[in-house]
């Protein structure tokens, strides 16, 4: 069985390893990304340690700051924003309180953000804001996942994590076709490359089954594209720009997010 225990010294040892490769690139910018994530680990582990309590307000905090982005790149108002982000936090927190009331919950969720643009009258937007709500509520309220999940979304983040990396620096070098017009610098032999490569995180961390693996390999790359999509349609490069060499907070988690909702819909 996979335990915080047991991940956090392969957390610890990835540290060390990327902070050497980063030390001998000499690049400024994968220094600053290192630094963020020197940070940012710890944290998050610390968190899942806690078990389901710590793990539901890491997902509540997570999830409300990628609501603000979402909401930035969707042009999303305050008050949008507002009920977005108290329909993900209800969903992540009945995760951890009333698990069996999820379904219902994320009903009530998409209710009241339906409802905003509706009482509002605005016939000029409401479609897209409710469009938009909806799409946020599907893509953010899984982060409610991690709650049940614990160690094995812990494990997940990092064979994800690790094949981003891999895709990104394999497709650069071994060049080849475009993955999707929609984000013309990834190439199948990056992705196909990072997918191996996350299939040997799960391995060497005693985490590959088959659902683990298709939401590494499938639902990771699927996950990038979606927020290029996103992207692409409000005209940005990233999601923002307050977290140190990685743009914005979606920009590190979209291919943690559907990779989630891959793996919950196989087990």
């Amino acid at each position: 069985m996979i335990t915080v225990a047991s991940l956090a010294p392969c957390l610890g040892g990835a540290l060390v390893l990327g902070g050497v490769a980063v030390a001998a690139s000499r690049r400024r910018e994968l220094m600053v990304r290192w630094c963020a994530w020197a940070v940012g680990v710890p944290l998050g582990t610390g968190a899942f340690w806690w078990g389901r309590p710590g793990t539901a307000v890491l997902a509540v905090v997570v999830g409300v700051i990628a609501v603000i982005e979402f909401g930035g790149l969707m042009l999303l108002g305050r008050v949008d924003r507002v009920v977005l982000a108290a329909a993900v936090t209800g969903v992540v927190l009945t995760a951890w309180l009333a698990p069996g009331q999820v379904l219902r919950v994320v009903a009530i969720g998409a209710l009241a953000v339906a409802a905003v643009p509706l009482l509002a009258g605005d016939a000029d937007h409401g479609l897209r804001r409710l469009c938009a709500g909806l799409l946020g509520l599907a893509w953010l309220g899984v982060l409610a996942a991690l709650v049940p999940l614990g160690a094995s979304a812990l494990a997940l983040f990092m064979a994800v994590s690790i094949a981003d990396i891999v895709a990104y620096f394999a497709g650069r070098g071994l060049g080849g076709p475009r993955l999707s017009p929609l984000s013309p610098a990834k190439r199948w032999s990056g992705t196909l490359a990072g997918a191996a490569a996350g299939l040997g995180v799960l391995a060497v961390l005693s985490a590959l089954t088959w659902p683990m693996a298709v939401a590494v390999a499938v639902g990771g790359p699927a996950g990038d594209l979606l927020e290029s999509m996103v992207k692409r349609g409000a005209q940005v490069k990233d999601t923002g720009r307050w977290l140190p060499g990685s743009g914005g907070l979606l920009d590190r988690i979209d291919s943690l997010l559907v990779a989630l909702a891959v793996l919950l819909l196989l087990r």
